[in-house]
């Protein structure tokens, strides 16, 4: 699926797409990087899961084109993508390694290696003595890990992921983050659909928020903190700090700490500057970024309260 074409891993142009009279997403165009974490954020009913679900082919669209290494899905290209959707499901009363091995023969490997990948991934996530056992015996979040394994044992090139950690406890989401660095490392593409923003920050390449169907933010995670900060600067310092001075203005201080704004014309550079002219002796000097929780929920709220 994933070759030298030079192609984004996926593109998706001018979508639409309309279910029941309702517009579900509204002309959303993005590309997806060969090798890059993308992650795909926004409230409950954004779009999200239904522009996977017309991406690959289980919905069709209203208007413009979702491609997968420059063409349309179909199930060629099986073999090397893995999907692990929102609702999880596996069938009770079969084993664990039968059901994994399964799911490998339907991605195109033989049984041995189905086997071996199996027992390989077990290992790793601690439910080797597990691989005899019947899926309804185990508890949801190794349910949940066996579920994973199917998805990955493939090795796929593109890897879509909706909710992964949801319902995991903190060690076993430590763990399953830990094995998506790995894949990362090893230049998988993935597109990663989560609500949990620390895991965006440490994956992460690059963000994009969707809100009612439509885009609202797309780019860099270190880009998108930075351009959405509110330009105060933070400072420790010893010395008297000048309450007015023509590059910026002190909007809070307790004597060793104050909270600055660059005046219109200067920046944070010049602000240093002028506190080192007035001999202050800074201790801590920092342009604080607010982490993506902050930006998500400042964004969703600004546009609710405007009445969008």
């Amino acid at each position: 699926m994933v070759t030298s074409s030079g192609a984004p891993a996926v593109l998706v142009e001018g979508f639409t797409l309309r279910l029941g009279g309702k517009t579900i997403v509204d002309d959303l165009s993005f590309d997806v990087r060969q090798g890059e974490v993308f992650a795909f954020l926004g409230s409950n009913g954004s779009g999200k899961t239904s522009t996977i679900r017309t991406l690959l082919g289980i919905y069709s669209p209203t208007a413009g084109r979702l491609l997968v290494d420059g063409r349309a899905y179909d199930p060629s290209m099986t073999s090397q993508l893995g999907y692990l959707p929102e609702e999880r499901g596996l069938y009770g009363r079969s084993r664990v390694l039968e059901t994994m091995v399964y799911f490998g023969e339907l991605k195109g490997l033989s049984v041995a290696e189905a086997r071996s990948r199996s027992r390989t991934f077990l290992e790793r996530v601690g439910l080797a003595d597990k691989a005899m056992v019947l899926l309804r015996k185990l508890s949801g979040g190794e349910q949940q890990k066996v579920q994973l394994g199917a998805t990955v044992i493939n090795d796929p090139s593109l890897l879509i992921l909706d909710e992964p950690t949801k319902g995991l406890d903190p060690v076993n989401r430590e763990l399953l983050l830990e094995i998506l660095l790995e894949r990362k490392r090893r230049g998988t593409t993935i597109i990663y659909i989560t609500h949990m923003m620390d895991e965006v920050e440490r994956l992460a390449d690059r963000v994009m928020i969707l809100r009612k169907g439509k885009r609202e933010l797309l780019g860099k995670v270190a880009d998108v903190r930075r351009e959405h900060g509110d330009g105060h600067l933070e400072v420790e310092f010893e010395g008297a700090l000048p309450e007015l001075h023509p590059a910026f203005e002190v909007v809070s201080s307790t004597g060793t700490s104050a909270r600055l704004l660059p005046a219109a014309g200067s920046t944070d550079h010049d602000v240093l500057l002028a506190l080192a002219s007035a001999g202050l002796r800074i201790r801590r000097y920092e342009l604080p970024e607010p982490s993506l929780n902050d930006i998500f929920i400042k964004i969703h709220t600004r546009r609710d309260s405007h009445g969008a």
